[in-house]
């Protein structure tokens, strides 16, 4: 199969047919063998019947219900697993995502040699302050973090070699750093396009402004994770270090003033609980990364790696 198209969706009832009809006028014009595989994420509206009739069509669906609502890196981690495409490109169920996009996020993974394409919405039609001026923040913040130069993590709207998805864990609110991820993972060839972002033609956001503060902590959860998951002696062994020997510094310092020159308020400055405060703070720290090393070291996971290619003799 050439395409597997992951659609997660929550309450979506009255998109999913014109989704679906439109899904399908564009991958049989350009003839691409296709999968839609849609994730219920607990919908309490007529959104599974609807899939149900429409897989009972002429339609190749795959659909997973969950019994509540999970979230976006569930549902899209389950259609993952069930996806059988060469490439899979992920979207939204609200037609905000264009399936004209379809066939060039298609060729750049099939014929150009990328493994993932970001979608970049750079003309969108959601309100400026609730929205746009956050995700702009939020964004700026993951291509500093991350090093990977994506103007839109956000975006719904991207493609992959299967292998990617087929490599990589989702939880929480993971979903948006998947690019991320793919990169920890070894794939190197990470892309941008310009997509078009339509305005939302029914029902309303499933989003708030909570998600760019559970963005923002999942992104320093996810950079610290790609980085030191399998070192953390050398974040908070470093770390530890450097403000146990400030401390000791600062202390050494005030011991030797007292001894040679007679200064006996130090404990009236507030240097020295500085410096009292830092020594303990290092030890800590470094503690922390002693024990969390032994963890690591003993996870049944520690050697994990990926194996591209083999010539056996």
């Amino acid at each position: 199969m050439d395409l597997s198209i992951v659609i997660p969706l929550y309450n979506e009832d009255e998109s999913l047919r014109e989704l679906t009809e439109w899904i399908h006028k564009v991958v049989t014009d350009n003839n691409i063998s296709y999968e839609i595989v849609f994730i219920d994420d607990g919908s309490n509206d007529n959104s599974w019947q609807i899939i149900e009739q429409l897989s009972s069509e002429k339609y190749n669906i795959s659909a997973v219900k969950f019994r509540r609502n999970y979230g976006k890196a569930a549902g899209l981690q389950s259609g993952f697993t069930v996806a059988k495409g060469d490439v899979v490109i992920t979207m939204d169920a609200d037609l905000q995502d264009s399936p004209d996009e379809i066939p060039e996020l298609f060729d750049l993974i099939k014929n150009k040699g990328f493994d993932v394409i970001s979608g970049w919405k750079k003309k969108r039609y959601d309100p400026i302050l609730s929205k746009n001026l956050p995700s702009k923040l939020f964004n700026f913040a993951a291509r500093v973090m991350s090093g990977i130069k994506l103007h839109d993590f956000n975006c719904g709207l991207k493609s992959y070699r299967s292998s990617v998805v087929k490599s990589i864990e989702i939880y929480g609110d993971m979903h948006r750093y998947i690019p991320i991820l793919a990169k920890n993972a070894g794939f190197k060839k990470i892309g941008e396009k310009i997509v078009i972002h339509q305005k939302r033609k029914y029902g309303i956001t499933k989003y708030g402004m909570s998600r760019f503060v559970n963005g923002f902590l999942d992104l320093i959860s996810v950079t610290f994770m790609t980085k030191f998951a399998k070192k953390p002696m050398h974040f908070f062994g470093l770390l530890g270090s450097l403000s146990f020997f400030v401390g000791f510094g600062i202390l050494v310092y005030f011991s030797i003033s007292k001894i040679f020159f007679q200064l006996y308020n130090m404990t009236d400055r507030p240097l020295f609980y500085f410096g009292l405060l830092s020594l303990l703070f290092g030890t800590q720290l470094f503690l922390t990364g002693f024990v969390s090393e032994i963890v690591s070291r003993s996870s049944s996971d520690r050697n994990d790696y990926i194996i591209e290619k083999e010539i056996k003799f």
